[in-house]
């Protein structure tokens, strides 16, 4: 996948169900054993799904050389309470979200509020797929081909003026869609939020797709962000409203308790978390399973060489 001085697109890129599979191909075909290696391949094509397609070009750039984690786990281990608080929950409920149509509002402290359904985002700028870890602050990780582009790029068309300090996200919270909504576990709707010189980082990716392909419903279609130095949690799904505030927006996990998950949530291995320590992952996917050793969790998830002279001076004890 990493390649200099070429145009790569996302359908130039191993299919998911082959990259998946392409180590027991290729281990069966050195046996001897090419065409029974390829019978069990064509016909997992014949039968697999279509869903939409997106044209992402690879920023490599942007991307991470670990090994992708395998579709089948970023799809079925995911935290989206709206769908229930079980790691397999929202597979099993998000069949009901309606994707189409779809509106996110953008407003607050703008020049230029804007409406843009669901279409009006996929074109607003090139598709871009991105390579990034995903770190969870209940100690998992993945590592995920995400399909967007940078906030930034929509954020400049609505020009936010000079007082905004913040932007605030939003999710969808209803109750006929979403049967995690009926519970009292959290506030709804679902709120995030980061500050101005975060939100405008190349990094934070407005996403509307992974593998390839369209947003999965259990993975925060249509329309959600990114944020890969960040745990998970900040990274909202299903956004229905951006709004750019002055003040620092109240965040979901942090109104349930600000103790165990601060309004950064920066990715920090010398911070532990109340209940438990931040220093290592586990990976989601890994072959070895429940024997798989646990990975030393970088600052940052890796990425402070991008992102650390945002926090230049802070106590990021105190500010977590």
């Amino acid at each position: 996948m990493y390649f200099k001085d070429k145009t790569i697109l996302a359908s130039d890129i191993t299919p998911r169900d082959v990259f998946e599979n392409r180590r027991s191909l290729i281990k069966t075909a050195a046996a001897g054993g090419f065409g029974m290696a390829l019978a069990p391949w064509f016909s997992r094509q014949a039968l697999a799904s279509n869903p939409e397609k997106l044209a992402a070009t690879l920023n490599t750039a942007y991307s991470s050389k670990d090994e992708p984690t395998p579709y089948k786990y970023v799809t079925s281990y995911n935290n989206f309470y709206e769908f229930g608080t079980d790691k397999s929950d929202p597979a099993a409920h998000a069949n009901t979200l309606q994707t189409r149509p779809w509106t996110v509002s953008i407003e607050g402290l703008v020049k230029k509020p804007l409406t843009l359904d669901i279409d009006a985002l996929l074109k607003l700028a090139p598709i871009e797929e991105r390579i990034y870890r995903l770190r969870c602050v209940e100690g998992w990780s993945m590592v995920i081909p995400w399909d967007g582009y940078s906030l930034s790029k929509l954020i400049g068309k609505v020009e936010p003026l000079g007082s905004a300090k913040y932007v605030e996200f939003i999710s969808l919270a209803d109750r006929k869609q979403m049967p995690g909504v009926s519970s009292n576990i959290l506030d709804w709707p679902y709120r995030e939020g980061l500050r101005m010189d975060e939100a405008m980082n190349p990094l934070t990716l407005l996403t509307l797709g992974l593998y390839g392909e369209v947003l999965p419903k259990q993975n925060g279609a249509p329309v959600r962000i990114v944020v890969p130095w960040k745990y998970g949690f900040k990274s909202a799904k299903s956004i229905v409203k951006i709004r750019f505030t002055e003040e620092m927006p109240k965040t979901s996990w942090s109104q349930f308790d600000s103790r165990e998950y601060g309004f950064y949530s920066n990715v920090n291995p010398q911070v532990d978390h109340p209940r438990w320590s931040q220093a290592t992952e586990r990976r989601i996917g890994d072959p070895k399973g429940m024997f798989a050793s646990k990975i030393k969790t970088q600052m940052f998830n890796g990425y402070a060489d991008q992102v650390a002279s945002m926090y230049a001076g802070m106590d990021l004890k105190k500010y977590y």
